[in-house]
Formats: C-alpha cells, sequence, structure tokens
C-alpha cells in the first residue's frame, strides 16, 4: 500500500471515527472501501481491464506499414512535415 495524506472537515473526521467504530474498522479502510465504490461507480476500468483489451486489439489492425516498429521516425516526419 501507499501512504498518502487527505485534509478532512471536523464533522467528516467525527462521523468517520463514529462509523470506524460502529463497523468495527479503522477510519483509512473505511476511506478505501469508500474510494474503491466511487472509482467502481465511474467505471473506470483496471489495469487487467486494460490489459484485456489490448490484448483483444492485437491484430485488428491489419492495413497499413509493416515496417511501422523500424520506420516509425520517418512516419513521424512525413506527417510533421
Amino acid at each position: 500500500m501507499i501512504r498518502t495524506q487527505i485534509t478532512l472537515t471536523e464533522e467528516q473526521k467525527r462521523n468517520l471515527e463514529r462509523l470506524a467504530a460502529q463497523e468495527q474498522v479503522s477510519m483509512a479502510e473505511l476511506i478505501r472501501l469508500s474510494i474503491d465504490q466511487f472509482l467502481k461507480n465511474r467505471k473506470i476500468p483496471n489495469s487487467q481491464e486494460i490489459r484485456s483489451r489490448a490484448i483483444e486489439a492485437v491484430g485488428r489492425l491489419k492495413d497499413g506499414p509493416t515496417d511501422l516498429s523500424s520506420e516509425h521516425d520517418r512516419y513521424i516526419s512525413e506527417v510533421l512535415d
């Protein structure tokens, strides 16, 4: 895990402390759970989803230059000139 620092209002801190005591978990755990739920609701893909999408895309771009990896500088200069 990575340690980070956040600033809360006094009311947020009091409410988190109460809820943490009620749920018998730490405030940090409540914050992590809240962030997980927030990110899930935003439908931000996780690294596994990104990796799966990239693997699915492999081979779909069959048209185009076959020497792109070795001639990428030349192609970029053609576009920029």
